[in-house]
């Protein structure tokens, strides 16, 4: 029996792990196949998660570097510590009356310095490593994080609609790319503050939303039905 190689294209639910998503789909794979994925999604987040089965794994660099797409939901006049509602909500000072007045023309002007190549300070909890140690360890423990700000490529943000204090947005962008960095950042630049309250990975490279299958849909057809074969 040849063993199962290629991507699944998972919808990953929200409320677990890019790990535990793994782990549910590894028991439906033969014993001692391997899996990975290509790009983490944090656990609020949902869409699309390409899970590399078999063969595929060696795929993992190339397909990480593919440029991804999101949609998401943001909202203003507050942050959170990790930037996501996955933490408490703390009021940005005088948000509540300047906010009000703020409009869709000004959001998008403020959220047009945030395409290209711009230098992105990453979240304090993030996976990034400082001084060998993950920084949501140090930032769990209290120890005061401040992550290098790097170069990341957004190639495109569209601002879709807009009602105070929530703002929904699409966007295109590279690898290593924060959409918590880039919520906070249209926040500060509007002198509200923002966190990220909804986040739906759409694309990765050629693999889209709509081609997905969920985990429910794995249990019930197995994994060879939903597996894309690697090309020759």
């Amino acid at each position: 029996m040849t063993a199962p190689s290629g991507i699944l294209i998972l919808d990953k639910p929200a409320g677990i792990s890019s790990a535990r998503a793994v782990d549910r789909v590894k028991r439906l794979l033969p014993r001692g196949t391997k899996i990975g994925h290509a790009g983490t999604l944090d656990p609020f987040a949902t869409g699309v998660l390409l899970l590399l089965v078999g063969k595929a794994t060696k795929q993992c660099e190339a397909l990480m570097g593919q440029r991804k797409g999101y949609e998401a939901t943001v909202k203003f006049g507050a942050t959170t510590p990790t930037e996501d509602p996955e933490s408490p909500e703390q009021p940005w000072p005088g948000a509540a009356e300047r906010g009000p007045a703020i409009t869709l023309d000004q959001v998008r002007a403020a959220a047009a310095p945030l395409v290209g190549q711009i230098l992105q300070r990453p979240p304090a909890f993030s996976a990034l490593k400082i001084a060998g140690r993950r920084a949501y360890d140090l930032a769990r423990a209290g120890t005061p994080v401040a992550p290098e700000p790097r170069q990341v490529m957004v190639y495109s943000l569209e601002i879709l609609d807009f009602a105070w204090p929530t703002c929904r947005l699409r966007m295109e962008c590279g690898r290593g790319t924060y959409v918590r960095s880039l919520a906070r950042d249209l926040g500060e630049a509007l002198d509200v503050g923002a966190y990220l309250t909804q986040l739906r990975r759409t694309f990765i490279g050629a693999h889209p939303i709509d081609q997905s299958v969920t985990l429910d849909r794995l249990q019930t057809d197995g994994i060879t039905p939903h597996l894309i074969p690697l090309a020759q």
